[in-house]
């Protein structure tokens, strides 16, 4: 049965340059061998970035081994959920800048998202483009 996303739809690609996803397939598929949740699909933004540097996940540099080509604001990166919920929370407890929680792209991010964040949330942060 084919993946949905957060809106019941059929699950659409996040990115393929750079491609992304758990399997580097551009899906934000929800896979029990990937235990980071890699299934949202978020577009990045500085304050994410130096965010999850800050966190102990550099997401910025390259690791031509892992297949990861470091990503730049503007990339759309299938995102673990935990770091993206720790993100939420940060910018509502340590006040940092909405900017920190990188918008959502809602066609591309996986139903089982919607176990740990309410749709509304992710309506909230969703991203236009």
């Amino acid at each position: 049965m084919p993946e949905r996303n957060v809106r019941g739809d059929p699950l659409e690609p996040c990115s393929t340059d750079p491609m992304t996803g758990f399997d580097r397939d551009g899906h934000c598929r929800c896979d029990e061998r990937d235990h980071g949740r890699h299934e949202l699909c978020a577009v990045m933004t500085d304050e994410f970035l130096a965010f999850s540097r800050e966190r102990g996940n550099d997401l910025v540099t390259p690791r031509p081994g892992l297949r990861f080509p470091g990503l730049e604001p503007g990339d759309r990166w299938c995102l673990c959920v935990p770091r993206w919920v720790e993100a939420l929370a940060a910018t509502r407890e340590e006040r940092l800048p909405e900017t920190t929680v990188p918008p959502v792209v809602l066609r591309a991010t996986n139903e089982a998202v919607l176990d740990t964040v309410a749709l509304e949330t992710l309506e909230a942060h969703a991203y236009d483009g």
